[in-house]
């Protein structure tokens, strides 16, 4: 809908995907939260059960899911506009820079996810939103952050495509960004133990102490 209504402005266009997912995936997460804890990204779901917050038990089913879903979505999309179901993808998003983004995509997602996660649950939801509606427009990748949408999105022909040899690069920066963040969660974890231990020494105790 975007590139057909943009009448050829990019910015348009990008601006258009970048409001639709930022608000699609926040009415998915409150509506889905419940349910699987609306994991829709197979590296949210891997960093999960690597930091044991989800038994290894579950993440095939899970990416399974996340996959199938993910080129579900481009044939319902395909579907509603009167395109073929699944076309390849044609356009290049190659290179240092559109790597770099999607790692500083990637770690950036699953930092906002944990940090609101161990503070404010409830502000998850709208967090990531929001971050995805911004990682649009700061990333020169214009953030997948999700090797399943990557993968899915090379077998659309459009604005949001990108060449299967493209998406295979972009996997690997994703999963490279959601292993920084694990090492960044645990760094910033244990510095605030460490400054708990650290106030409860200071602080007396009933005798003074």
């Amino acid at each position: 809908m975007g590139e057909r209504l943009s009448g050829g402005n990019a910015a348009i266009a990008l601006l258009a995907n970048s409001l639709a997912t930022g608000a699609g995936l926040t009415a998915l997460i409150l509506g889905l939260a419940s349910v699987s804890g609306a994991h829709f990204n197979p590296v949210v779901t891997l960093a999960d059960a690597a930091m044991r917050r989800r038994p290894w038990s579950d993440v095939p089913a899970y990416i399974a899911a996340q996959v199938l879903g993910a080129f579900a979505g481009v044939a319902l999309a395909h579907g509603m506009f009167g395109e073929a179901i699944f076309s390849a993808a044609r356009r290049a998003r190659a290179g240092s820079g559109q790597l770099l983004s999607e790692f500083i995509a990637t770690f950036g997602l699953l930092a906002i996810i944990w940090g609101c996660s161990r503070r404010r649950a409830d502000a998850v939801p709208f967090a990531v939103g929001a971050y995805i509606t911004a990682a649009y427009w700061f990333t020169a990748s214009t953030s997948f952050a999700n090797p399943a949408v990557t993968l899915a999105r090379s077998a659309t022909d459009s604005f949001t495509g990108i060449r299967l040899g493209d998406a295979s690069l972009f996997v690997v920066a994703q999963v490279l960004g959601a292993t920084a963040a694990m090492a960044f969660v645990v760094w910033v974890s244990r510095e605030d133990t460490s400054a708990a231990k650290a106030r409860v020494m200071r602080e007396p105790t009933a005798d003074g102490w």
